[in-house]
């Protein structure tokens, strides 16, 4: 464990007179390379500490932060909070702080890229706007690594301490009215290639040339794993159990029954090396394999300690995102239906009715129309109207697995009869 986060603990053990205390470290040693218009803006470098300390006397609570970890600053850490709590009002959902607990073994931690050095960094960089000269185009975007390291402590004996890396890539091309984004973000850079990555940015940008205006219609639709991955964390948020047994939400009374597509699982994993584990949640939830959904069953919700404690099931929460893809290409979805879309991203996604699971949004980065199992040209940008759980129903096929975050590892989807509503400007 870091030196300075035991020392930290230790004095907030000996000073701080609350009832109860949860203790939240964070730490991390940043490099962000910026790139604009063909050209490096800045690269930000430094270490980063936040201390959150959250207090209770009996039921009332108070929370404060600070970003130092001498003993002045700690002393206003613990003053704040305990002050904060003694002039709250009682908190009729408070619980006590999350006992000691046997914590699962993780390897999140790259050590290759946590020693990445900067310049390579700046070199990737370079290679990528040497790319866009070649071709009178502009890339912009950010290079950029994190190593970091987490810690909860609290008065009720819980203790959990993480420590990870990511590395991430995004850039954006643009020529003439054409534009178009790619990224890469994985716990190591050891899969990255900036030419590979350029090459589809490139080919991404020359589909996009000749676009041609379409009416929003109900349409076959491949979303590669990024556009996916935008719907799944509002899909996530949605699958809420206190809200669901409230009956705020569409998963109302589905536990345990077939609500999903059969051919479409989620899970919480600490088997895939390939993405971010968490050992333990913000509550201290002990992390485990966690099944959300199996083949369309509804097995399980994230859960706070409050609400699992008053219903009495067992607390649990989100801590990474994998759903199994299968080995359907691209190429070979767009042969199995008639007509349809490839999009690459959404964006403005927001819920238009959370009891009903709708969700409506933009694509973004360049939309492929496909007949007859070939791409014929790129159209405007549409607006959508959909409902997540429902769109999983009509799942045709899955392409294989993909990284979009350091903690989610997703596949492209054919799904049908998509509904698109409108065009947009932009």
């Amino acid at each position: 464990m870091n030196a300075s986060f035991e020392k930290i603990v230790q004095y907030i053990k000996t000073h701080c007179e609350a009832d109860d205390y949860s203790l939240h470290i964070m730490g991390g040693d940043n490099h962000e390379t910026r790139f604009a218009q063909n050209r490096i803006t800045q690269h930000l470098a430094g270490p980063d500490l936040d201390i959150t300390l959250n207090v209770a006397f009996d039921n009332k609570t108070g929370s404060a932060s600070v970003n130092q970890d001498d003993p002045h600053t700690l002393d206003h850490l613990i003053k704040t909070a305990q002050d904060i709590a003694r002039l709250n009002q009682p908190d009729p959902e408070y619980i006590g702080t999350a006992p000691a607990a046997q914590l699962p073994q993780v390897d999140n931690c790259d050590p290759a890229t946590k020693n990445l050095d900067p310049k390579q960094m700046v070199e990737y960089v370079n290679q990528v706007i040497q790319r866009a000269k070649t071709m009178d185009a502009r890339v912009s975007g950010m290079t950029e690594k994190h190593h970091y390291e987490r810690l909860l402590f609290t008065k009720g004996g819980f203790l959990g301490y993480d420590a990870s890396t990511s590395f991430g890539h995004s850039m954006t091309l643009k020529k003439g009215e054409s534009e178009t984004k790619v990224s890469f973000a994985a716990k190591s850079y050891a899969g990255f290639d900036p030419q590979r990555e350029f090459d589809r940015l490139q080919d991404q940008l020359e589909s996009l040339v000749n676009q041609q205006s379409m009416d929003a219609e109900k349409i076959a639709v491949i979303l590669r794993p990024s556009a996916l991955g935008e719907l799944l964390r509002y899909m996530a948020w949605m699958m809420n159990r206190r809200q669901s047994d409230e009956g705020f939400t569409p998963y109302t009374g589905q536990m345990g029954k077939l609500f999903f597509g059969e051919n479409f699982s989620l899970y919480s994993t600490l088997k895939n090396p390939d993405i971010t584990a968490s050992s333990f949640s913000s509550e201290g939830i002990p992390s485990q394999e966690i099944t959300w959904i199996e083949n369309g069953v509804i097995h399980n919700m994230p859960s706070n300690r409050y609400w699992a404690q008053k219903q009495g099931h067992e607390p649990k929460e989100y801590f990474n995102f994998y759903i199994p893809g299968g080995n359907t290409s691209e190429e070979e979805m767009m042969k199995m239906v008639p007509r349809g879309l490839i999009i690459n991203r959404f964006w403005y996604i927001r819920p238009v009715d959370m009891k009903v699971g709708e969700l409506t949004g933009m694509t973004r980065d360049g939309v492929l129309y496909f007949e007859d199992g070939k791409v014929k040209h790129a159209i405007n940008n549409l607006r959508f109207n959909e409902i997540p759980y429902q769109a999983t129903r009509r799942i045709l096929a899955l392409g294989p697995n993909e990284a979009v975050s350091p903690s989610t590892s997703i596949p492209s989807l054919l799904i049908d009869g998509f509904n698109f509503v409108d065009k947009t400007s932009f």
